[in-house]
């Protein structure tokens, strides 16, 4: 319902011309679609007072969202408590409208007023309570009821749709003021914090009430429950009347009780009414007219601003807000929410049960799948607000512990239905693999098992639902429970696998067939260890993954924290040599724990790498035996040589090809890859027919072939083949690995140590894998800028793709420090140094906060925000003053609650101890030197910002502080006092559901516009819209590129209207999802801008660019090739605008970024050279445009030669500049010569059109349009499709390369 009610008709109708495009298998899939969006009817809606309007519905909704509908209306909303009536019989709320008899277009509905009940009486008070608030941030701030944050509105002044038609903004140049704040332009150090929330006028919330909450007569006596009252209010109105409300069946109404006595009879008038603001309206002239315009201006906003977001975001900083009354969140904080919050009649949800029943919904048909995906997702997301909420109160004391006895460190709890426990090693269980620092390991190896048996998604192998939160220092575990577990002790439970690390093993036949499902998709291979009587005994997983069945009858597999092989760069074992790359560099080296494991992308990564290696050979070998048949038999070459010539894939793949269609069959490789978002987008073309060809079931398992092939001398090529790269089987491609290999505890029967071995060398093949490959194609993809992390985060995203752990993160630096191009790179050098400083910073503070008691809370962290970031040499904590002074007594109590400790130890931590500590961890973890004594010399020698570094540490460590401007660099008082920090939140990690088919259109959508098929592209990804609506509801991450992708295919169609509308929402729930400042909101800015600028809202264009920049230098700085696009933006808005100087001030700095980044020679150089001359040829400063010009024009003749259209286009343009000087000069001599009554030609000084800034700015924002006759275009897609046929026939050596369009950016997945 979100999207606009009339969404659902176009669809139906775009459906069918887009099938005769489609090739078959996308056919029957969109076929499926057209079934599910049969097309909306309207009906009519009657409410008491007001006059019948139509309703779009669509026949799936069901009753209830017409309800939902109701409540948000301007006119209706202050309705909960009503049913909606068809000819007189009620309509049933869960039932969908299709299966309504006589409802069909234009039938009346009539909203009918049903009699309250103590529960609707609270639902409609909570309701009341959220419209008086709905234009508060107050939740945004405080990160409740997945409220959050956005500015947009601000910068665009409401709704961009709107006015462009409401008043022609922009179009008379006169009115804009384009002089930015000092603060964003280029050059300026001050980076001001208080411009990240600018203020929103509409905050400063127009007072309905003045208290409304519930009254101490409550609950109502015996004999007035018999009268109807179900509860009383008490209320304050603006003008200072004091009345006390009952609520009862018939409604509301006021009684005669005063705050001392009771009298709970009407009073006289009592203006019974059936809803809480008519009452309201009566007695209070000023709540009804400020209340009407609140609901105006809610109703105005967009609908982004309001919807709740899946998961939680936390905002890092707050302003100063008032603390106000508010009866729902008293109750909800005093009263066990537990009731009815759930909205689950008479219980608390059972947790395991919805998850493990929403996975086994049916999955044949696509409206089953996306039924079963949004119920998945939809339960994924309660439990983990749940999972957050109950962490929280365990750490924060609230909860009683299951084994109160124990030490704190020892307890465990459980709460509305979820399991947590402690990150720390409880019983030495860990005593092995390192301690503490292994338990606080453990859950996010765990987590990361979840993530991936979930993505792989096999029928009745079932996980726990699992989510880690890190909160005060203390990492939580919380898990849903598995039926009947806590009755049992655990030997007797577990049937599959080990509970003492591999001293006592067991297996079962039901899940080693389960588990040998997800073997090939996760590359786990099934092998054989001893147990303690020397058995051997068969495992398909880790020994700790244990196999648990439910008293439901279902098989549970949790602990799967060694899914991933170990990571043998950080495990050094002894009597073990690693290959001499990993040695060369240091490895192996020390890590805290012995649990450090490979991510998933890298095995991904290996085994795509090794099957081109494997292609390579058997074609290799297949040519050489073709050459000289005569000889039988040809050498197995090494693979050492192999991967010398890594160069020449092209040309081996058609034989690669044909040699496997001789032997065996490619897609019999380890097929299903879980993780399609890991090919790099340059082998994306070579790499797809053979990592993700359908797996055939029903086909032979390893080992046998499908063929049998008839040339035995194939089969030996194949077999030197698969023993060269470490395949598992003989006769087909197919790596998998051991996890139990180097696990200490466990053992192998002697006949399986000749495979073990093969094993250990894979392990370290993959470790040097990593160092020797991996590493060097991030720094090579940094180089060429088709990798551009901004921060923290998205440099771990950009490790984390190529399947690089962070504690890699110091060999990452060394490898930039040691490349010969380091001064490219320095940005993401910077980056990488900022979050060394803040993880090592990180690490120490857990500690830190672990000693602190809550009283002392914010001043803990004001200090340990001070010795980090302050220049004030001697930071002195401030010993909270004792407010209460009798705290001697409490001492004795030996059980605290977790969040309890009561030492003043954290008071002594001095500047230069923390930054000592810093230096160490840097050494000890990462294994990066540093030398630094203080945060200045720090951010001397690397060239930091404090506020990146304060942005880094609050966002890991979820501190939220308030909103000014800190003076950090003050040598005399601290920057920090307890009264700026407000808050600390919770970082939670848990697993996201993904909705898969709304994926594959995406993907598709993504193709078929790679390809050059705008419109068919345009109609995929709207289809894949709509899915992704349909599976996570209005708000997500996948939407927001979704929307990202159709509003640049709107732009380069020409509907820049629709553009503005989609990147509008895409910039809003960017801005709601991922942060106010995250680095893909920033881009998301930039694209808005652009559309704007097109539709001629150029005051508004340059006010987002300038947010946009602001956003950039808080989050990185200036010195980023990013910063050069932005600033290239402002330019050439501002030269469009005639405001030179400043045009020139931020194009100046683009070039000089540009030619730091980009190299002096490269021709995004050239184009910045040329953007500079035009601003100096408006301005008739014809020498310096030459001097730009001629820089352009040189690298253009030596990059693309003299024949190339931009080398002609930048000589004729300097043949241009040249006559406009020499005219000029004329001029000038004629006036020196007869002064006053020279004739002068007038000289043409000429505004740029705006036509050819949006040409400029199209070029350099990456979209091209090339202008194509309808024939051209015929002829293109012919030949696309001629292309398409010989790919599939398998003749075809190369992909379609010549499309007619390409997009610059190809949008991340994921």
């Amino acid at each position: 319902m979100v999207n606009g009610d009339g969404a659902h008709t176009e669809e139906g109708e775009s459906k069918q011309d887009g099938n005769s495009e489609a090739d078959g298998g996308e056919d029957s899939n969109e076929q499926e679609v057209i079934v599910i969006q049969d097309t909306g009817f309207t009906v009519k809606i009657q409410a008491p007072g007001t006059e019948p309007f139509d309703l779009q519905v669509s026949p799936q909704e069901m009753v209830q969202e017409i309800h939902q509908v109701l409540m948000d209306r301007e006119d209706t909303c202050h309705r909960t408590c009503f049913s909606l009536q068809l000819d007189g019989n009620v309509l049933d709320n869960f039932a969908e409208l299709k299966s309504i008899e006589g409802l069909q277009e234009g039938s009346l509905l009539k909203v009918v007023e049903e009699p309250y009940t103590v529960r609707e009486a609270r639902i409609h008070v909570r309701h009341i309570r959220d419209l008086l608030k709905s234009l508060d941030p107050s939740d945004a701030y405080n990160g409740v009821d997945c409220n959050s944050l956005s500015f947009l509105s601000i910068f665009t002044d409401g709704d961009l749709g709107d006015s462009g038609k409401r008043k022609k903004k922009g179009t008379e140049l006169e009115q804009i003021d384009c002089t930015p704040p000092e603060h964003i332009l280029p050059g300026s150090k001050e980076r001001p914090l208080v411009p990240l929330q600018p203020q929103n006028k509409d905050w400063k919330p127009m007072q309905c009430l003045k208290v409304l909450t519930m009254s101490g007569w409550n609950p109502p006596p015996g004999n007035r429950k018999m009268h109807g009252d179900l509860m009383y209010l008490y209320i304050v109105t603006v003008e200072e009347r004091h009345v006390s409300v009952t609520a009862s069946t018939r409604g509301f109404y006021l009684n005669q009780s005063t705050t001392y006595t009771f009298s709970p009879k009407p009073a006289n008038p009592s203006f019974l009414s059936h809803s809480l603001v008519e009452l309201l309206s009566q007695i209070s002239p000023a709540f009804k007219k400020n209340f009407t315009s609140l609901q105006k201006k809610r109703v105005q906003r967009h609908p982004f601003e309001r919807i709740a977001t899946p998961f939680q975001v936390y905002s890092w900083t707050a302003p100063q807000v008032d603390h106000a009354m508010d009866c729902v969140r008293a109750e909800d904080a005093y009263t066990s929410r537990l009731g009815y919050e759930e909205h689950i009649p008479g219980q608390t949800r059972d947790w395991n049960e919805e998850l493990q029943t929403t996975r086994e919904l049916p999955r044949k048909n696509l409206p089953e799948r996306l039924l079963r995906e949004r119920a998945i997702f939809k339960v994924h997301s309660d439990f983990a607000a749940a999972a957050t909420r109950g962490a929280m109160a365990v750490i924060d004391g609230n909860v009683m512990a299951i084994n109160p006895g124990e030490e704190t460190r020892m307890q465990m709890f459980i709460w509305n239905n979820i399991f947590f426990s402690l990150g720390f090693d409880v019983r030495d269980h860990y005593r092995e693999l390192g301690g503490d620092a292994a338990a606080h390991a453990a859950p996010t190896n765990d987590l990361n098992g979840v993530r991936a048996y979930g993505a792989v998604d096999v029928e009745g192998l079932y996980t726990l639902g699992t989510v880690v939160v890190d909160y005060r220092g203390y990492r939580v575990t919380a898990q849903s429970i598995i039926p009947g577990i806590l009755e049992r002790e655990q030997e007797q439970s577990v049937i599959y696998g080990s509970i003492d690390f591999g001293k006592t093993v067991v297996s079962h036949g039901k899940y080693l067939e389960l588990l040998d499902k997800t073997s090939r998709p996760l590359k786990v291979q099934q092998h054989k260890v001893l147990n303690e009587k020397e058995e051997s005994v068969e495992l398909c997983s880790s020994v700790e993954c244990k196999g648990i069945i439910g008293n439901d009858g279902r098989h549970y597999i949790l602990d799967l924290l060694r899914t991933f092989p170990p990571d043998l760069n950080f495990l050094p074992v002894d009597g073990e040599e690693l290959s001499a790359e990993s040695q060369r560099q240091g490895f192996p080296r020390q890590h805290r724990h012995r649990l450090a494991c490979l991510r998933q992308e890298l095995i991904e990564a290996f085994v795509e790498h090794r099957y081109l290696l494997f292609m390579k050979m058997a074609a290799i070998q297949l040519m050489q035996q073709k050459a000289n048949k005569d000889s039988s038999k040809t050498d197995v070459p090494a693979i050492a040589e192999t991967s010398a010539t890594d160069g020449g894939v092209g040309s081996t793949q058609t034989a690669a090809a044909q040699a496997s269609a001789n032997s065996t069959d490619p897609t019999d490789n380890n097929s299903t890859s879980a993780a399609p978002q890991m090919a790099p987008e340059s082998e994306e073309s070579s790499s797809k027919p053979t990592t993700n060809g359908p797996v055939d079931p029903t086909g032979p398992q390893n080992g046998e072939c499908r063929s049998p092939l008839e040339d035995p001398k194939s089969r030996e090529v194949v077999l030197n083949a698969c023993r060269a790269v470490g395949s598992i089987s003989n006769t087909s491609f197919d790596i998998r690995f051991n996890p139990d290999i180097f696990s200490p505890g466990v053992r192998f029967p002697d006949d399986t140590l000749e495979d073990v071995q093969k094993q250990k060398q894979l392990l370290k093949d993959v470790a040097a894998f990593l160092v020797t490959c991996q590493i060097p194609s991030l720094v090579k993809d940094c180089l060429d800028h088709s990798t551009l992390p901004m921060d923290g985060a998205t440099l771990t995203e950009a490790l984390h793709q190529r399947g690089i752990n962070v504690r890699y993160l110091g060999t990452v630096l060394e490898f930039v420090d040691k490349t010969p191009a380091k001064a490219q790179l320095e940005h993401f050098y910077r980056i990488g140094i900022v979050e060394l400083i803040t993880r090592c910073a990180k690490h120490i503070f857990r500690t830190y906060l672990q000693g602190v008691e809550l009283s002392a809370l914010s001043a803990a962290v004001s200090h340990f925000l001070n010795c980090f970031l302050s220049s004030f040499p001697d930071a002195v904590a401030h010993l909270p003053p004792d407010e209460l002074v009798s705290r001697r007594k409490s001492r004795k109590r030996r059980n605290r609650v977790p969040g309890g400790g009561d030492n003043t130890a954290w008071a002594s931590l001095t500047p230069s101890e923390l930054w000592k500590n810093i230096a160490t961890e840097a050494q000890s973890y990462y294994h990066f030197k540093m030398q630094c004594e203080s945060v200045d010399q720090v951010v001397e020698k690397y060239g930091l910002q404090k506020t990146t570094l304060l942005r880094e540490i609050s966002v890991k460590t979820g501190i939220q502080i308030l909103l000014k401007e800190y003076n950090f660099d003050s040598r005399h008082k601290p920057a920090f006092t307890e009264e700026d920090i407000l808050n600390i939140f919770p970082v939670v990690k848990h697993v996201n559901p993904k909705a898969s088919d709304a994926f594959h259109f995406f993907q598709s959508g993504q193709a078929k516009v790679q390809q050059g098929f705008l419109k068919e592209g345009c109609e995929l990804i709207n289809e894949a819209l709509n899915l992704f609506n349909n599976v996570y509801g209005a708000m997500h991450v996948e939407i927001c590129a979704c929307l990202r992708l159709l509003a640049r295919l709107n732009y380069i169609m020409g509907d820049h209207p629709e553009a503005l509308s989609n990147q509008q929402k895409a910039v809003l729930m960017s801005e709601r999802v991922l942060g106010i400042e995250h680095p893909n909101t920033i881009q998301e800015y930039m694209h808005l801008a652009l559309y704007c600028f097109a539709n001629g809202q150029l005051s508004t264009a340059l006010k987002l660019l300038y947010r946009a920049r602001y956003l950039m230098l808080l989050v990185c700085g200036e010195d980023h090739p990013e910063m050069a696009l932005i600033d290239s933006n402002i330019g050439l808005v501002l030269h469009g605008v005639m405001e030179y100087d400043l045009s020139l001030r931020f194009l100046e700095n683009a070039l000089t970024v540009n030619t730091k980044y980009h190299g002096a020679r490269s021709l995004k150089v050239a184009l910045s050279h040329h953007l500079v001359a035009r601003v100096y040829e408006s301005k008739a400063e014809f020498r310096s445009a030459l001097q730009h010009e001629k820089e352009g024009y040189t690298i253009y003749k030596n990059q693309m030669g003299e024949a190339h259209e931009k080398t002609k286009e930048s000589s004729e343009y300097l043949k241009y500049l040249t006559q406009q000087a020499v005219a000029l000069q004329r001029t000038m001599n004629e006036i020196y010569k007869n002064g006053s009554n020279a004739s002068i030609m007038p000289l043409k000084f000429t505004a740029p059109s705006m036509a050819s800034i949006l040409e400029q700015l199209n070029i350099i924002n990456g979209i091209i349009f090339i202008p194509l006759s309808q024939k051209d275009l015929e002829n293109l897609k012919a030949e696309v499709q001629r292309r398409q046929q010989l790919q599939e026939l398998g003749k075809s050596e190369e992909p379609a390369e010549s499309s007619p369009l390409e997009l610059e950016d190809k949008i991340p997945v994921d």
